[in-house]
């Protein structure tokens, strides 16, 4: 199976040499797709390098500036099917993600739609290094939405995600409205909404090891009341279906 990892990037450029590095070192037919917003330090450039480098395994798309999470992925998206992927894998370039479960990912993507690595099912779990109102808000932050929502997805908010090809193409990726880390869970939500078969598999967060953030309350409490919105929108699809469980290791 051909995978295609989509990495959205804003001043990475100590994280993405590294990253690369790490996921060509997996037993995968796998090439990466870097979606730069004019970071200022270079991330752009390096990605460029890398891409001479790797010459068929690294593509580069880069933007005028910072265009937010929803358009960097749908711009990915449409690019990786160009490249001829069969899956598409979305990650954090900051090693929150760790892409050694990626080969995992890949074994579940052969008998379902899409693969979700879970922070909050059996054998996941979040940074030892976080002070605990960081992780209550994280896991709260997920109650709150998945209850709004009314599915049982365990993770919703989180950015590591392996979908199929068909799967991906399937959805109506002109209906996602929402900007930021919100974008991540309408996502999951429509993919419920539409009786895709879906996989959580257990995942560690690590906290970034090298650059700043991009994370802040402020964006936590707009994602927040972005949720109603997200509900509101989708109310169509929801008298329609007749959703799948979705599937752990729990």
């Amino acid at each position: 199976m051909r995978i295609t990892v989509v990495i959205p990037t804003y001043n990475e450029a100590e994280n993405l040499p590294r990253l690369v590095s790490v996921l060509f070192s997996l037993p995968l037919n796998l090439s990466v797709l870097v979606v730069d917003d004019n970071s200022p330090d270079g991330t752009g450039d390096i990605a460029e390098s890398l891409a001479k480098e790797h010459p068929g395994r690294v593509a580069v798309l880069r933007r005028a500036g910072k265009l937010g999470l929803r358009s960097a992925y749908i711009e990915g998206f449409q690019k990786a099917f160009e490249l001829g992927a069969e899956a598409v894998v979305q990650m954090d370039a900051d090693f929150s993600h760790d892409p050694h479960v990626i080969k995992e990912m890949a074994r579940r993507i052969e008998s379902c739609d899409v693969v979700i690595g879970s922070r909050y099912i059996k054998g996941g779990s979040l940074d030892e290094r976080w002070p605990l109102w960081r992780k209550g808000l994280s896991a709260f932050g997920n109650y709150y939405a998945r209850t709004i929502l009314g599915f049982p997805l365990r993770d919703v908010t989180t950015g590591f995600r392996m979908w199929r090809r068909e799967a991906l193409q399937g959805m109506p990726l002109d209906r996602i409205r929402s900007n930021g880390y919100i974008f991540l869970v309408e996502m999951a939500y429509v993919a419920f909404l539409m009786e895709y078969d879906i996989t959580e598999v257990p995942i560690y967060f690590a906290d970034r090891r090298w650059g700043k953030s991009k994370m802040s309350l402020k964006i936590q409490l707009e994602a927040a009341m972005r949720i109603w919105d997200v509900w509101l929108h989708y109310r169509d699809l929801r008298k329609k279906s007749h959703p799948h469980q979705i599937r752990s290791d729990e």
